[in-house]
């Protein structure tokens, strides 16, 4: 049963599975729970209700980003953390195995968390788990906008063709190993100066590299909630589950500070 609120989890099928880039999966999903989906959500987010643990009788939910949206399906990108070391999650093995015609209920929508109009200069930062609501918002952005996007990837080949506007830079930062390297995405985003005028700064990723992302921006640049959003997507080591518990308390933290 759904929470309060919040809408019952759909009855989705999946249609197709297919790479997107070395690193990364592409599931598209369809069936009768698109019926009732509601339109407009592309960049906000799904919950997907996996096969329980062994031992266990709870479904595994994972969150993840709506990349595209038609009237007869979305589709849903994956970041394959893991691959071959024994390490990969339940939801990247899903995505690795999973075959056309499989069932699964979807939860959701959660709200998208966009880049709004009307800033100077947008700063963007993110590693692949932030690339599927990346694309969306510098996509979406009017033709005219200013600013610059640092992905951290695993690969080159993990590169995406995204329709930014002309006027806004991606730079690709390749680290093999997710997680790894803190500072990467702050250090690069600081290398490039602070513009004149209204900057919004948008950040999601790792949780050590968005610790390091939000002393760059909220504490050195001064932005404050109106012009930043910034989240931690996962944490290295950690499940879902467990990184829901130290996000929370950090936010605790910081608020309490």
């Amino acid at each position: 049963m759904a929470p309060p609120g919040r809408p019952a989890p759909r009855k989705f099928e999946t249609i197709s599975a297919r790479p997107v880039t070395r690193n990364m999966v592409r599931v598209t999903l369809g069936g009768e729970g698109v019926a009732t989906f509601p339109a407009g959500q592309e960049g906000g987010y799904v919950k997907l209700m996996l096969a329980p643990l062994p031992g266990t009788e709870r479904p595994v939910v994972r969150t993840y980003t709506i990349r595209h949206q038609r009237p007869d399906a979305i589709d849903v990108d994956f970041a394959l953390h893991g691959v071959g070391s024994g390490n990969a999650g339940p939801a990247t093995e899903w995505a690795l195995s999973v075959e056309g015609g499989e069932a699964i209920m979807v939860g959701g929508p959660g709200p998208a968390k966009p880049l709004p109009e009307g800033a100077d200069w947008y700063a963007v930062a993110g590693d692949m788990t932030a690339l599927p609501a990346i694309g969306v918002n510098l996509e979406n952005l009017p033709r005219d906008a200013r600013g610059v996007a640092v992905i951290e990837i695993q690969h080159e080949d993990d590169r995406q063709a995204i329709d930014a506007p002309p006027g806004v830079e991606i730079h690709w930062l390749v680290n093999p190993e997710p997680g790894s390297n803190p500072a990467l995405l702050a250090d690069r985003l600081r290398s490039f100066g602070w513009p004149a005028g209204r900057v919004y700064g948008w950040a999601a990723c790792e949780f050590s590299a968005m610790r390091a992302l939000r002393a760059y921006l909220r504490e050195e640049r001064g932005l404050g909630p109106a012009d930043l959003y910034i989240s931690s997507y996962w944490k290295a080591g950690l499940s879902e589950d467990a990184h829901k518990v130290v996000k929370r308390e950090d936010a605790e933290a910081t608020t309490g500070a």
